[in-house]
């Protein structure tokens, strides 16, 4: 017998791939800790959007690349892909902690308000409630900031039917904001009108430190402006109001849940919402 070396057909199919080697793929889950090949930046997946994943090193630092090859895991080339949504077993849960109503369409939204002192209360309580506000039809509004509130209840003029609730920074004894509450609560308005708050000096703080792998948030001292002190205190960017908008946007991202919230935050939006839902 004589051996024949032109018997495999290199036409056959699958001819290309004879002796190459595949490259797994793999889901791009939360926590993963990939390198990019390309420019050796190492770090665990934060998210995945529209194609493109975000990587954060053990410093911090956030870097986005599209998903595909080009990563590696634990020295192996993988191709990264987008997660696969799970099948729920059951009924699921809204971010809140609700059941959820699956194909709910929004409802029209009611006359009744709630206020918010600034854009990233709004964002985070979209981020957590806003499934759940939806299917209420209440609409959220930002006011920056609690001085105008009065002015503001004016022009929008509550009524049994109109009602508002409104979230408020640091509401403590003693401080501005409460002296503010209580001259709404006398005022014209009073009974249309709920401000309830949170203890925290900015909304920032009612998100668990834990989250950022922090024992505490840190003290910052009432000279320095919070937000600025925070980043600094971090190391964090903090040099103009883009690096502000990019560290709430860092915080934001740990959100998913109401159990990455702080109680004293949970149970004042549950009251506002309950508040102007009110039939």
């Amino acid at each position: 017998m004589t051996d024949d070396r032109y018997s495999n057909d290199v036409l056959a199919d699958g001819w290309r791939e004879a002796g190459r080697r595949v490259v797994p793929q793999q889901e791009a889950v939360r926590d993963l800790v990939v390198e990019e090949v390309a420019t050796g930046f190492c770090g665990a997946v934060i998210r995945v959007e529209k194609k493109v994943v975000t990587l954060e090193d053990r410093f911090g630092k956030l870097r986005l690349f599209p998903l595909g090859a080009g990563f590696l895991l634990d020295g192996e080339p993988v191709v990264l892909v987008a997660p696969r949504a799970s099948a729920p077993a059951g009924r699921g849960r809204t971010a809140s902690g609700s059941l959820a109503v699956a194909d709910a369409p929004a409802r029209v939204a009611r006359a009744s308000r709630i206020f918010v002192e600034g854009r990233h209360d709004a964002e985070l309580v979209e981020k957590v409630w806003g499934a759940d506000l939806r299917i209420e039809g209440v609409v959220v509004e930002y006011i920056e900031g609690v001085d105008n509130l009065a002015e503001l209840l004016a022009e929008f003029k509550p009524g049994p039917t109109r009602r508002v609730g409104v979230l408020v920074d640091h509401l403590v004894p003693g401080s501005k904001e409460s002296r503010i509450a209580e001259a709404v609560a006398r005022g014209p308005h009073g009974r249309h009108v709920l401000v309830v708050g949170h203890p925290y000096v900015d909304v920032w703080q009612s998100v668990k430190p834990a989250r950022l792998n922090l024992t505490a948030w840190p003290q910052i001292p009432r000279s320095i402006e919070w937000k600025h002190g925070i980043c600094q205190a971090l190391g964090w960017p903090h040099e103009d109001q883009a690096d502000i908008a990019r560290a709430w946007q860092r915080i934001l991202g740990q959100v998913r849940t109401y159990a990455d919230l702080e109680p004293a935050l949970l149970g004042r939006v549950e009251q506002l919402i309950d508040f102007v839902t009110v039939d």
